[in-house]
């Protein structure tokens, strides 16, 4: 097999699956299987096993079901993601049920039927399960089974590659009567092993959990063999139109084009971007079925739930290379998808649908460039896109053995806007006071820089920290994404006294998250020595990062928040310095004085765009900062004569407030000043020095 066909590989371990019970086993079946995206999607698919448990009301045994709840990822799912409901009060649901109009009031006994009090809720699923009458089963989302699925012939193809060994079902939206029509199916050939849902997914079934995973395993690489024999030699998708730019050039037109997307689908609710151009998106995108697959949309309810049911597709010829002519239609063609949309709802909408969501595209495709996905947050814009390269592979597969069909409008429909899809959004927390906001923080591997990266970040913001100091960057970068994510977290090495490595650096926040809303301009230095002593070399290099740098990463802000016209925030860490001289310090105190005034300059300039720009004024930040941590400290200390470990003690003492000021209190009042709590505020200063007369501004 090439590395394109190559097959699942059976990780099951046994001698640690003897450590385990049986829900332990599940555990375990369910990581495996979730951990490769070609076996299911994040978020997609459930396993389950009905497990021999003591009842806590009787002490008498009884059958529980252990089952994925409600909105969990097979992949990372811990025990405490599992519903568990008693077997015997799930059969006695079948009662109640009064036919398929009856399916979401069935839903609502699925609570009634809870063992052992579990607060996890149980996903529409769970009928699907716990009719099967096997003790383990898995359901999973594999592209390889899906271009089956999606398959105009499916019901054919399904019988070709399995035969009797795996069934075949109609396209019916999950529920209670899928549960019934599956336990209907195993009883009717009990020599099946498993069933394909039309244009949704695989079912596979046995009573040991190491054999259900083996045969979920077997199953999907019978298919992947197949498809590997079936389209060697074919042309894939009517052949390629269009050829793909080179890496760097694709990644500077997305740098362009993705802050023109993200200012004009942003503003009623901000949002986050992903880049993607993998082979198997530009095989796509440059090819001539193209517009007539993606017009189609997608198949699996867990695709179109997560990417809307067809994406836009961006009119680009990558031989001209045109840009400027994408950016300047950009308007008309969200229009029109938009107005799209509406038909869409329009037509498919019952007298109780929710109100139309967000008529904007998810999903944009571009030839020649790649893709990109926008969502509330940079996890699910990444995920949005990693679900439509599942739909890629399926409309391979399928279009290439049999004609690719996506799921009818109103079935989609019927998914997108059902009641009990809306509950669960209805019940999402409140967004964070900067969710979908990104913060570029120059300096961001320092003590206020760390520590400002972390508020932002808990108040839900991504974070580009950028600094001088590579190492020092590298341990902040896997700091900050072992604490709160890999996706809400990227790091680059700047020097802000280099433009071109500026205009980079902005670029490279482009393609990682869509654009920039917060600049926290920190990067810092700091020299002592009387102004006799002081060198051309030390004057100059003062100004360089503390004048000049600040005008560079600004500059470039400036630009971006124009193009994307969602206003901005920008937020600069002078110093007391800046206003209240101090001796031997001369470049340094020059230095962050022109800092406040070009704050003050570019607060006028932005005000009719939105841009607030305003000043935090630290003194005396000792602990974790990296100026502090050298020279400076010892000259700073030589300068008031006293002992560089009496330093801390000495700017207490010397505050009418006598306090420390620590790192989290400037990163308190950069918080302040980057959120809407501040929002009628610009061309401010803000003093955290814990009070002193010569700072009060005037």
């Amino acid at each position: 097999m090439t590395a394109e066909v190559r097959l699942l590989e059976n990780c099951w371990d046994d001698a640690y699956a003897a450590t385990l019970d049986e829900p332990g086993k599940l555990l375990y079946r369910s990581n495996l299987l979730g951990a490769d995206k070609r076996i299911t999607n994040y978020g997609g698919g459930n396993t389950s096993a009905k497990v021999a448990e003591t009842d806590p009301l009787s002490g008498q045994t009884v059958e529980v079901l252990w089952v994925k709840g409600s909105g969990g990822d097979v992949g990372t799912i811990k025990l405490d993601g599992f519903a568990t409901l008693y077997m015997d009060k799930l059969q006695a649901l079948k009662g109640l049920y009064r036919g398929v109009e009856d399916e979401d009031r069935m839903v609502g006994f699925l609570p009634h039927c809870t063992f052992n009090l579990n607060a996890r809720a149980a996903s529409i699923d769970t009928p699907l399960h716990g009719f099967v009458p096997f003790r383990h089963v898995d359901h999973m989302h594999p592209d390889a089974i899906i271009a089956i699925a999606a398959s105009k012939n499916s019901k054919e193809l399904t019988r070709e590659i399995f035969g009797e060994e795996i069934g075949w079902l109609p396209w019916r939206r999950p529920g209670f009567q899928l549960g019934l029509d599956l336990e209907a199916f195993v009883r009717a050939h009990p020599q099946a092993k498993g069933v394909v849902l039309e244009s949704h997914g695989l079912f596979t079934w046995a009573d040991d959990a190491k054999d259900c995973y083996a045969l979920t395993l077997e199953i999907i690489n019978k298919a992947i063999a197949w498809f590997a024999a079936k389209t060697e030699g074919k042309t894939i998708f009517g052949g390629a139109v269009a050829t793909s730019l080179d890496a760097e050039t694709r990644r500077a037109m997305a740098a362009r084009l993705m802050p023109e997307i993200r200012g004009r689908i942003g503003r009623q609710e901000r949002k986050l971007g992903h880049f993607d151009d993998q082979p198997a998106v530009l095989e796509f995108v440059n090819s001539r079925d193209l517009q007539p697959l993606g017009a189609l949309g997608t198949s699996c309810p867990d695709h179109f739930l997560r990417t809307k049911i067809r994406p836009l597709i961006l009119d680009f010829n990558p031989a001209n290379g045109d840009l400027d002519a994408i950016v300047a239609g950009l308007d008309a063609a969200l229009e029109a998808y938009r107005a799209d949309y509406a038909r869409y709802y329009e037509a498919c909408r019952h007298d109780n649908s929710p109100a139309m969501r967000d008529p904007n595209p998810v999903i944009f495709l571009m030839p020649g460039v790649g893709m990109f996905s926008f969502a509330k947050d940079k996890a699910t814009a990444r995920i949005a896109g990693e679900f439509y390269v599942n739909a890629i592979n399926v409309m391979r597969g399928a279009s290439t053995v049999s004609q690719y069909q996506g799921l009818p409008e109103q079935e989609a429909f019927d998914i997108e806007y059902w009641l009990l899809e809306e509950a669960k959004l209805q019940r999402m927390p409140k967004p964070k006071s900067l969710a979908g906001r990104v913060a570029f923080i120059t300096g961001g591997a320092g003590g206020i820089g760390r520590a400002t990266a972390a508020r932002l970040a808990a108040e839900g913001a991504c974070v580009v920290l950028a600094d001088i100091d590579t190492q020092a960057l590298d341990e902040t970068h896997k700091a900050f994404a072992a604490r709160h994510s890999a996706d809400a977290v990227r790091s680059v090495t700047l020097d802000v006294t280099r433009e071109e490595a500026v205009t980079d650096a902005f670029a490279r926040a482009c393609v990682e998250f869509g654009g920039v809303d917060i600049l926290v301009s920190n990067a810092g230095i700091a020299s002592s020595a009387p102004v006799e002593d002081t060198s051309l070399a030390m004057w100059q290099k003062n100004i360089d990062i503390l004048a000049t740098g600040y005008f560079l990463v600004s500059r470039e802000a400036f630009r971006l928040f124009r193009r994307q016209a969602l206003g901005g925030n920008v937020v600069f860490v002078a110093s007391k310095n800046g206003l209240a001289s101090s001796p031997n310090a001369s470049a340094y105190c020059t230095a962050k004085a022109a800092e406040i005034h070009l704050a003050r300059c570019l607060a006028l300039e932005g005000a009719e765009a939105g841009i607030r720009v305003n000043t935090v004024n630290p003194d005396a930040v000792l602990r974790g900062s990296k100026i502090w941590s050298g020279e400076w400290r010892e000259q700073r200390a030589a300068s008031s004569k006293i002992e560089v470990t009496d330093l801390e003690e000495h700017y207490r003492k010397r505050s009418m407030l006598k306090l420390n000021v620590l790192p989290e209190d400037i990163a308190e009042a950069i918080y302040f000043l980057a959120s809407d709590a501040s929002a009628k505020s610009t061309g401010n200063i803000l003093n955290v020095d814990a009070g002193n007369a010569q700072s009060f501004t005037r």
